[in-house]
């Protein structure tokens, strides 16, 4: 009975136990997930071991502490932040991590930190794609390789695994990701040291020994008691400048002007040209509009010359006032770069500093050689030759066109085909107008539309042609002794009859009586009609033989043998 009341009473005293225990686990109120106090209990080779009163301790392997050399200081008693992952895994076990704390406490920072923009240190641990990974309060975080510096590195050896002050620039919960910026501080340091020189700084202040940085084509990068200031390329002399670069070198002193200070920026601006005086003010005094001057050409451009007259004073020579006889002529085959000519000055425009100039207003004007020679006889040289032109050049170097109308009364392109470039031919001037000129080569022959005024022809006449081509549209036939005035007579112009206006018929040598239908001395045009002179030809036998023919009952082919002096003997016999 003893045995058994003392199991009685252990079993009382265990369950006792075991309800004060829960109740003060109930009391402790552990949820997962979330970082919690641990005391350190043991120290292994392998783990550390904490209590963080729960049903039975947790254990953290060492490798998580390493990290900052935080397992130096760890010792029994020691009391870490551990993150809770599970109270109780499938084996009973509570899993704990000291990575996993030290991470969640670093994001909460880091939150705060990148509302503040707050300065934080890192360590950049290595090389990544497009960038470094800066490991911050033990978060590793990515570095575009444009935030190292503020300007390019071509090596980073010496900022490695060393301290470096870097501000997040961007944050993403959700992928875990955040971007630092070491520039960013940089830049910030930089600011308030610039602003501090800026306070001594004012716009019109003269420095004396501002070097030169870099140069662009844009403009010259000048150091100015330690802050960046920009030489545009336009505030470098009054004239045109072709390259900075070519005007300064790196490192030489410069006395400039500040012209602007941008508070908002802290952006200088310098001038060279400030410190001289603008030789357009006095221009009008100089120079004259229509007076000639002597410069030198500076610039060549597709549209035209670029000459100075002196310092700070540069005027254009547009393509069409480099030559009389071409207007778009290319700069390049009249001038060159640093050649003295003479010029004619034609605008001068103060405000927006810009002078025109002309250089064939300097030579001897062609134009006014020929003015007068409308109707001479010249010989010209074929310069070239197109579908539809020959286009040839005088003594004087200015250039005529040939339209292929005009080599020849035949009026044929096919004429074209008789001469090449560089041949000698003898022409008329027969227009100058709009600085063009018009010649022409069959003004040097005989008109042959002349034998119509030499025989006094007119329209309604009838004339005896001969047949030089059968065609299907007509017959090409040719009018006089020579070849030269052929005219085509139109398929329904060669017979009264249908049946008989047939091309075929017609043989070349064969002669043909036709009547002028039309002739235009100034559009040159001639039509001619068999059929019309067989009508005019019947009118005049009826006119002539009516009246015989009417008292005798006479038929219109008695009319036409009367005519043929057909005899009634000849009549018998056909009987």
């Amino acid at each position: 009975m003893a045995v058994e009341t003392q199991i009685k009473d252990q079993s009382s005293s265990l369950k006792e136990f075991e309800s004060l225990l829960n109740d003060d686990f109930k009391d402790r109120k552990l949820k997962e997930n979330e970082i919690i106090k641990a005391t350190v209990t043991e120290v292994t080779k392998n783990f550390i071991v904490c209590d963080v009163k729960a049903k039975m301790e947790g254990m953290i392997p060492v490798e998580e502490f390493k990290n900052d050399n935080e397992l130096e200081d760890i010792k029994v008693g020691s009391v870490i932040d551990v993150y809770l992952e599970r109270i109780e895994s499938f084996k009973g076990e509570i899993i704990i991590s000291r990575d996993k704390a030290r991470r969640m406490n670093a994001w909460k920072k880091m939150e705060k930190v990148f509302e503040t923009q707050e300065e934080l240190v890192g360590y950049i641990t290595g090389r990544v794609k497009g960038g470094f990974i800066c490991t911050v309060m033990g978060l590793p975080t990515f570095m575009p390789s444009s935030q190292i510096d503020i300007r390019p590195l071509k090596k980073i050896d010496h900022l490695l695994n060393t301290p470096v002050k870097v501000i997040a620039t961007r944050i993403d919960k959700n992928r875990g990701n955040v971007c630092t910026s070491r520039r960013a501080v940089l830049e910030k340091s930089k600011d308030a040291e610039v602003k501090e020189i800026l306070k001594n700084l004012n716009e019109g202040d003269i420095v004396e020994d501002a070097k030169v940085k870099a140069t662009t084509d844009w403009g010259i990068f000048l150091d100015i008691n330690g802050i960046d200031a920009l030489l545009h390329v336009s505030d470098l002399s009054h004239g045109r400048v072709k390259k900075p670069s070519e005007m300064v070198s790196i490192g030489q002193a410069l006395k400039v002007k500040i012209t602007k200070i941008d508070p908002k920026t802290n952006r200088v601006s310098a001038s060279v040209k400030a410190l001289t005086e603008d030789p357009y003010e006095n221009l009008a005094k100089k120079y004259k509009i229509g007076n000639i001057y002597e410069g030198t050409c500076t610039k060549l451009m597709d549209y035209g010359v670029f000459v100075k007259l002196e310092d700070g004073v540069e005027g254009l020579i547009h393509n069409s006032e480099l030559s009389w006889t071409n207007r778009n002529i290319q700069p390049s085959k009249v001038l060159s770069v640093s050649q003295t000519i003479k010029v004619k000055i034609v605008t001068i425009d103060t405000d927006a500093k810009r002078i025109s100039l002309s250089y064939k207003e300097t030579l001897e004007n062609p134009w006014k050689k020929i003015e007068d020679k409308i109707g001479s006889i010249v010989e010209v040289k074929i310069k070239n030759i197109t579908d539809k032109a020959i286009f040839a050049e005088l003594d004087t170097g200015l250039t005529g066109m040939l339209h292929y109308k005009e080599i020849s009364y035949s009026e044929t392109e096919e004429d074209l085909k008789k001469f090449k470039k560089n041949d000698l031919i003898k022409v008329k001037i027969v227009e100058i107008k709009d600085d063009k000129i018009r010649f022409s080569m069959r003004l040097l022959e005989k008109d042959p539309m002349d034998w119509f005024k030499e025989n006094n022809k007119n329209i309604g006449d009838v004339i005896t042609t001969t047949v030089q081509e059968a065609m299907k549209t007509g017959v090409k036939v040719s009018i006089g002794n020579d070849k030269k005035l052929m005219v085509v007579i139109r398929k329904s112009q060669l017979a009264k009859e249908t049946s008989d206006q047939r091309p075929e018929i017609f043989q070349p040598g064969n002669k043909l009586d036709a009547a002028i239908a039309e002739l235009d001395f100034a559009q040159r045009k001639i039509a001619l009609s068999v059929k019309q002179a067989q009508i005019s030809e019947e009118k005049t036998l009826v006119k002539k033989f009516g009246k015989d023919a009417k008292s005798s009952g006479a038929t219109l082919k008695d009319i036409f043998n009367k005519a043929l002096n057909i005899t009634g003997k000849k009549k018998k016999k056909e009987k």
